[in-house]
């Protein structure tokens, strides 16, 4: 069996962002949905957005409408549906169904799928490629769920953000799966790339529209990484137009104006943000990075405290603190730095469970045990509680060792 600082190690110091082309710096760009939406904003509001200028060139929002190929994700060819006929045929039970599929795709006697980060594409470019990345994967396999009659949708997954130690930047990670409904009332996730249990804080359902806005909103922010700002503007406008209630198409949106100088129109863009979603972290260190850039240091300073409470708040930027603590060695800083985690958000499995792996590090047996069999009585996966019992054996040995 590992050693308890082996069993630590594994769980806590690891990468915490699900890379689907969607993560990036905070202080570019942001990646979480709209949790607190208290604006509502229809195509009109995006139709009135000030147009793109580069040098003597002008893009308005018609333009990127006009020029903008609109692809059905969910589209079907002849092959798939041969596909799923051939996997599901004959298959009443939608339970059997659902696994027959999956298993056909990910199989190597089907489709052998595998997972690409960098791979986006509609279903059918999916089928016949082989590769995926999350969102991809979801376009594919939604679109040959409904084929089989089952209830498919698209699921998006909150993943815990990882601050970076230069300048504590904080990155999200976007990470979009499936969930499927069966006549029984049960859901299956779906999903071709999972990220880790610990690192999911929550999740909802999206919309066709919204995944097809997430699918723009990728090309955009591809688009503008390689300085290609025309390209990044339209496909962003193009996303709002289906989906401007998601806070982090705004800051995208003033990402893309600060980058072509026009500062007025980023900073409507963070604060139009703000509006949907007062919790917006990028939003606010967007705005902090643009006044520093225009001297204007009271309105700075007033977004950076900003961000700072916000961070401070935060139980997974502790829970990072922690982490980094941790890997250090410094056992008595990480539990500090739990115990917060755990103040914020106490019944978070695997906060208590994490905190219960600093106890033992520090022979605090009793404290273990509790920390640990407290996460397993608060944990949903079988693989979670598996994990936990494990660990929580080890600490009773270790106690009755030390009496």
């Amino acid at each position: 069996m590992k050693s308890s600082a082996e069993f630590f190690n594994r769980h806590i110091v690891q990468s915490l962002v699900q890379d689907c082309r969607g993560v990036v710096g905070a202080l570019a760009i942001a990646l979480l949905l709209s949790a607190c939406a208290g604006t509502a904003l229809d195509r009109d509001s995006i139709a009135a957005l000030a147009p793109l200028k580069l040098g003597d060139n002008t893009l308005t929002v018609a333009d990127a409408t006009a020029r903008l190929p609109r692809p059905d994700l969910l589209a079907l060819d002849e092959s798939m549906r041969e596909f799923v006929e051939y996997y599901t045929r004959g298959q009443n039970n939608s339970r059997v169904r659902l696994l027959s599929l999956h298993q056909a795709i990910r199989g190597s006697g089907g489709l052998n799928m595998e997972y690409d980060p960098f791979a986006e594409g509609t279903a059918q470019e999916v089928f016949h490629r082989g590769t995926a990345n999350c969102l991809s994967y979801a376009n594919m396999f939604i679109a040959l769920a409904r084929e089989a009659g089952l209830e498919a949708n698209y699921q998006w997954l909150e993943v815990r953000p990882q601050w970076s130690k230069v300048s504590e930047r904080v990155q999200v990670g976007l990470h979009v799966n499936v969930v499927v409904r069966l006549r029984d009332g049960k859901r299956f996730m779906v999903d071709i790339e999972p990220p880790p249990s610990r690192d999911i804080a929550g999740s909802q359902e999206l919309t066709d529209s919204d995944a097809q806005a997430l699918y723009y909103n990728n090309i955009a922010m591809s688009a503008l990484a390689s300085e290609n700002l025309e390209e990044a503007w339209t496909y962003l406008v193009s996303a709002l137009q289906l989906s401007p209630e998601m806070a982090h198409l705004w800051v995208n949106l003033g990402a893309i104006y600060r980058y072509s100088g026009q500062h007025q129109q980023a900073e409507s863009s963070y604060l139009q943000a703000l509006e949907l979603d007062f919790t917006e972290y990028s939003a606010m260190t967007n705005l902090a990075v643009l006044y520093a850039i225009q001297g204007r240091e009271e309105e700075r300073s007033f977004w950076l405290d900003k961000v700072e409470r916000h961070r401070q708040s935060n139980p997974y930027y502790h829970a990072w603190r922690g982490d980094e603590a941790a890997a250090e060695k410094d056992w008595s800083a990480a539990l500090g730095h739990y115990s917060r985690a755990v103040e914020l958000l106490p019944r978070d499995s695997n906060l208590l469970f994490s905190r219960g792996l600093i106890h033992y590090q520090l022979n605090n047996y009793d404290a273990a045990a509790t920390d640990i069999e407290f996460a397993i009585e608060l944990a949903t996966l079988y693989s979670d509680i598996a994990y936990y019992q494990l660990q929580l054996d080890e600490v009773h040995r270790a106690r009755l060792a030390g009496t």
